[in-house]
């Protein structure tokens, strides 16, 4: 069977070659994963040689995609469902423990010297891979990536009217067509230019977030209780439900490993695990609070505008800059992924052209949800739907990483032929496959968003989709893996 990888360029190559016999090869700053060229790489491994970086670096990653305005107006939904801050931001802080499971995904980058994309060929075979990368991997990427920046654009259509121009249809899809070039630029030079820039983007992200900050807590109603408090049945069924909305974000990055690959294979797991939890939990925790936080001295269902009343008129071009900015660069790790999940499909593409490839999906999604749908809507039912799916396909992964005690063989994972030992049946691992397919039906069963399920039904819209996912899923793949340790 003919490899999924793309040939790549002759220069790479003869790059590659010269860094091999060069003298101090392995000493010098490896010239392929530069921040002003594109990435060299896909899916396939990356060489001991080529490793480099702190996992401290990975802090900045997160924390600079997960400043957003998706988060404020996920936080604001909590109010808006009928909690009391308090009850808001125990939920907050639950659902973003999340984040640990994305930090634990995160170790098996360094270990294999490849992306998740190729890592789960482990999981679920070489066919069946593609199947998952097709779905876990390419499709709802893409839709996090339209949903992101449908939210981005919103904050773009007000700061275009804020410069006199009225955002009529054309105007706001040449605004969505622009925020989406800058953010394919990111994800087409890739890894490099994403380390280099995110620091200083989580350091203005930090800096304009403060000063929101201080503006929403002057206001927040700190002993805020909705009319009619929520009791009994109702308030657990709310309270799972926000749970698994504020869940959504750290249960998406089932690819984190993308990130963590360049790392040296000797690089600490725990500290990999930690500074991406770390990265992630630490400002979805503070954004999606404040978001709580104006919930209760404004009116969250239309958030800019209500957020413009307790903002000083000077600072609001500036903050709906960082929307947009915070938006960019949590899209451009949604693209970067999208693309080397296009490659790990079996396309024979460069991760280049498959990161394009995905940004024009993502902006037809995008144009549809701004022009024809309804967004708040929108953004609650995807996000809540997706964790269907994607809290089996990541409680699978992580079951895995601990059975096989984060021992990944990077080269071995790259041979897709009959021979290769992640072959299985056909090209399937039925352990795998069926430990899916198990977490994935339970988890339909229970849910309460889009549909209600039966057990959710019986349980009066109480919606446990999450937690059963997960336990089914992870039990199933262990029992039917024992021979993994």
């Amino acid at each position: 069977m003919a490899s999924t990888i793309p040939d790549p360029p002759e220069s790479t190559c003869a790059t590659r070659k010269e860094a091999e016999t060069s003298p101090g090869a392995h000493a010098a700053r490896p010239t392929s994963d530069g921040a002003t060229r594109v990435e060299a790489h896909g899916i396939d491994h990356i060489p001991e040689r080529e490793r480099h970086g702190h996992p401290r670096q990975l802090f900045s990653v997160w924390a600079a995609a997960n400043v957003n305005y998706l988060s404020l107006v996920v936080g604001g939904t909590l109010i808006l469902m009928g909690l009391t801050l308090g009850q808001a931001l125990a939920v907050i802080v639950v659902g973003n423990l999340f984040w640990l499971l994305t930090g634990l995904l995160a170790i098996s980058g360094p270990a294999a010297g490849t992306p998740s994309e190729v890592i789960t060929r482990a999981v679920y075979g070489i066919r069946g891979n593609r199947v998952n990368n097709a779905v876990v991997g390419w499709m709802i990427s893409v839709c996090y990536f339209a949903l992101n920046l449908a939210a981005a654009a919103t904050a773009a259509f007000s700061l275009v009217e804020k410069a006199g121009v009225s955002a009529s249809t054309g105007v706001k899809i040449a605004v969505v067509l622009v925020i989406a070039a800058v953010t394919l630029t990111i994800g087409v030079y890739g890894h490099g230019l994403i380390m280099k820039l995110y620091l200083p983007i989580t350091l203005a992200l930090t800096a304009v977030f403060a000063v929101v900050a201080i503006g929403v807590l002057r206001h927040t109603d700190f002993s805020y209780a909705p009319p009619e408090p929520l009791r009994g049945a109702d308030l657990w069924t709310v309270l799972v439900a926000g749970v698994t909305l504020i869940s959504s974000a750290p249960l998406s990055y089932t690819t984190s490993a993308d990130f963590a690959r360049y790392l040296p294979r000797t690089t600490s797991s725990k500290a990999v695990l930690g500074w991406t939890a770390l990265g992630g939990f630490v400002p979805g925790v503070v954004v999606c609070s404040l978001g709580a936080c104006a919930a209760t001295a404004v009116d969250m269902g239309d958030p800019q505008s209500g957020l413009q009343t307790i903002l000083p008129g000077w600072f609001d071009p500036l903050f709906l800059l960082a929307l947009i900015l915070g938006t960019v660069a949590l899209n451009a790790l949604t693209a970067y992924s999208a693309g080397l999940a296009l490659q790990a499909v079996g396309i024979r593409i460069r991760r280049s052209l498959s990161v394009l490839a995905d940004g024009t999906a993502a902006v037809s999604l995008t144009l549809y949800a701004l022009l024809i749908s309804d967004f708040l809507d929108t953004v609650s039912n995807v996000l809540q739907l997706t964790v269907v799916l994607l809290g089996p396909a990541m409680a699978i992964y992580a079951t895995d990483i601990w059975l096989r005690r984060n021992n990944y063989d990077g080269p071995t994972l790259m041979d897709e032929t009959p021979s290769s030992p992640y072959w299985y049946a056909a090209g399937v691992n039925p352990a795998g496959a069926l430990a899916l397919t198990g977490g994935v039906t339970a988890s339909a069963l229970c849910v309460n968003t889009l549909y209600t399920g039966p057990i959710a039904s019986a349980l009066d819209g109480l919606d446990l989709a999450l937690p059963t996912g997960i336990a089914v899923s992870a039990s199933l793949y262990a029992l039917l893996s024992r021979g993994l340790r």
